[in-house]
């Protein structure tokens, strides 16, 4: 096989302007899926406010969503191995249901 075969790993320019750099703040995300994509909406819930706005929606293809779930695990495993384990306050014993919901993470 010549050198000229050989695939180089392509290099990515990714541009992170002022603004989108700020970030957003999230406590609750809302999942949904059809055949096709997910959907993620991430929203601020503030105390004593009924009402939460989308800050951000992130519409993804099933593939791109696994890979994104694979990097979180890896990276929470990083971070873990660095400083120890997130814990997530009440998860054990809250018997049945989704135990993501009152955490602020929930599916459609």
């Amino acid at each position: 096989m010549d050198k000229k075969d050989i695939k180089q790993p392509q290099q990515i320019n990714i541009e992170l302007d002022e603004k989108t750099a700020e970030g957003i703040y999230s406590n609750l995300a809302v999942i949904s899926h059809s055949p096709a994509e997910f959907i993620i909406d991430f929203t601020r819930l503030m105390p004593g406010i009924p009402k939460a706005k989308v800050q951000a929606r992130i519409v993804m293809t099933p593939q791109h969503t696994k890979l994104l779930l694979n990097a979180l695990n890896d990276n929470i495993r990083k971070f873990e191995q660095n400083y120890g384990e997130i814990r997530i306050e009440g998860q054990m014993g809250m018997g049945g249901g989704n135990p993501f919901h009152n955490m602020g993470f929930g599916t459609n």
